[in-house]
């Protein structure tokens, strides 16, 4: 059975499930416009998620092949997987930021083997023990990476401006953090319930009911700049604050209305966690240590394999904001680099 809902003034959601992921299912939303329906994301590239996602459009009253438009949040799997064979079916355009058309394309373009030797120098870089990196390593001879050739996009979301939908007013609002071109849709038409605020925002996993989004780094092998995606999901998030719309379309769980204090919630969240990471920090740590220390929704032995880099990249992004901020640095003249609270 279809799992569609009506969240009206012409906008409806579809729950297109994630394999084997306890997030569950990415909510899709369909947006009514004079042109035909246009999707906000579009599920996981898999079979079953396909099904349910042509299923719920059918539910919506419409179908894949009537689609006019995809609008990508951010590059992540659950989130723009689907959105090439829907174009392939409806001729539909593709629209993401630019920041993350650039993480895909380099992710269509480059080697197999120079993902597997950058991602063994950085783990290496943040104190992965050997025993980790081996496979990496091991794998350099593989000629593709699993889930990394996902669909080009055709249109370009430029912050700040309406999109291109006849008969809606959504406009993109850039807010990096979870990745660098995470963008936030900020549909200004009065809430179809009259609730008090400005319009309804499709948040992507930028602002989620319970969930903390992960913050990691998202880095160009060839690039040497050093990023702080943590500060810049900070300012985001006050930006979105300040926004003040009355309700709030995620891409995982269910909708809310209260987006100043989960705004506030996040925000001390995140401060929490810095100082607790500095009462760590008392003594000299890599990023590896730091990860292995840290409070995660396990114990570190439990934690799978490709989930510790994930867990080393947070601890990474946090390293930054607080050396930014000038309570941690790293300490001279070792290998691998290890961090110190000032």
């Amino acid at each position: 059975m279809a799992e569609a809902f009506d969240h009206g003034g012409g906008v409806r959601s579809v729950r297109v499930p994630i394999p084997d992921n306890p997030l569950g299912h990415t909510l899709v939303y369909v947006v009514d416009t004079d042109r035909g329906p246009v999707l906000v994301d579009t599920g996981w590239d898999d079979p079953t998620a396909w099904d349910a996602l042509a299923a719920g459009l059918t539910a919506c009253g419409t179908s894949v092949g009537e689609v006019a438009g995809v609008v990508v949040t951010h590059h992540h799997p659950d989130h723009h997987g689907l959105s090439g064979q829907v174009r392939e079916v409806s001729g539909a355009w593709v629209a993401m930021h630019a920041a993350d058309a650039a993480i895909v394309r380099r992710a269509r373009e480059t080697r197999s083997e120079r993902w597997y030797a950058y991602m063994a120098a950085k783990l290496t870089a943040a104190g992965a023990p050997e025993e980790h990196v081996a496979p990496l390593r091991a794998a350099r001879g593989r000629r593709t990476l699993p889930g990394l050739s996902p669909a080009l996009p055709d249109r370009e979301i430029v912050p700040g401006e309406l999109l291109d939908l006849p008969g809606r007013r959504l406009r993109a609002i850039w807010t990096p953090g979870h990745t660098p071109g995470h963008v936030c849709l900020h549909l200004e038409e009065e809430h179809p319930a009259h609730l008090p605020g400005r319009g309804r925002l499709f948040s992507g996993d930028h602002l989620l009911p319970e969930i903390t989004p992960h913050i990691g780094l998202y880095e160009d092998p060839d690039d040497a700049t050093v990023t702080d995606p943590l500060g810049d999901y900070l300012d985001s998030l006050e930006r979105v604050g300040r926004l003040a719309p009355a309700e709030v379309l995620p891409a995982h769980q269910h909708v809310f209305t209260d987006v100043s204090g989960r705004v506030r919630e996040l925000l001390a969240h995140h401060e929490e966690r810095l100082t607790g990471l500095l009462a760590l920090l008392r003594e000299p740590l890599t990023p590896w240590q730091l990860a292995e220390r840290m409070e995660w929704n396990r114990p570190w032995s439990e934690i799978p394999y490709g989930s510790r880099n994930i867990a080393v990249s947070e601890a990474e992004a946090h390293l930054r904001r607080l050396v930014k901020l000038g309570r941690a640095e790293p300490v001279t003249g070792g290998e691998p680099v290890a961090y110190v609270a000032v």
